[in-house]
């Protein structure tokens, strides 16, 4: 092998899980994100409850910050999943996204504060991570939680995430440093929640 064969190797690209998919669960629709859901991801985020939870938002958030960041995920650049969780009839209520950072595939959520409780995180998460898993098995998911968010934990360990370590993250609409749990799973630790 010579040096640029190995370095084509070092730099290869790995192959993505193809495009942002439409799955339908038994209550809901998972769909690539489009423009017109700035309006709803704005309110959703707007709210500094489902915010603070998050490391990227910044408080406040508006309808600005959406489009902003819906132009980046709409764009078909990345070979990232970004997909809007809704309701039978369209409504946004809230994301499931597999990203690749670092070289690693990671998975983040996060729902409108009047969907908790209701189990949809759950459901939406498991439909997307179990497509995904279908597309690329052999691949590790990582994920995580701040410390103080012991509900979006009980949903990874209902769909089999592993605790893997504890760690500080940076959250922007806290400005500060968080404690954040960090977490994987693999398609043979995959389990439907109940």
């Amino acid at each position: 092998m010579n040096a640029l064969t190995s370095e084509r190797s070092r730099t290869a690209i790995r192959p993505g899980p193809g495009p942002c998919p439409v799955i339908e669960t038994k209550r809901l629709v998972l769909r690539p994100h489009r423009q017109g859901d700035s309006g709803a991801i704005a309110q959703s985020l707007g709210d500094f409850q489902v915010a603070r939870m998050l490391s990227r938002v910044p408080a406040p958030y508006d309808q600005q910050d959406a489009l902003d960041w819906l132009a980046s995920q709409t764009s078909g650049l990345t070979p990232d999943w970004t997909l809007a969780i809704t309701t039978g009839d369209d409504v946004h209520i809230g994301c499931i996204g597999i990203e690749l950072m670092h070289g690693q595939w990671h998975v983040g959520y996060w729902l409108n504060r009047f969907y908790w409780g209701k189990g949809l995180a759950s459901e939406a998460a498991y439909a997307a991570i179990e497509r995904f898993f279908r597309r690329m098995p052999e691949t590790t998911l990582h994920s995580g939680v701040f410390a103080d968010n012991p509900g979006s934990l009980k949903v990874q360990e209902k769909l089999g995430f592993q605790v893997t370590g504890c760690s500080q993250v940076y959250a922007l609409a806290r400005n500060a440093m968080v404690a954040h749990i960090e977490t994987r799973l693999t398609a043979a630790d995959l389990r439907r929640p109940n």
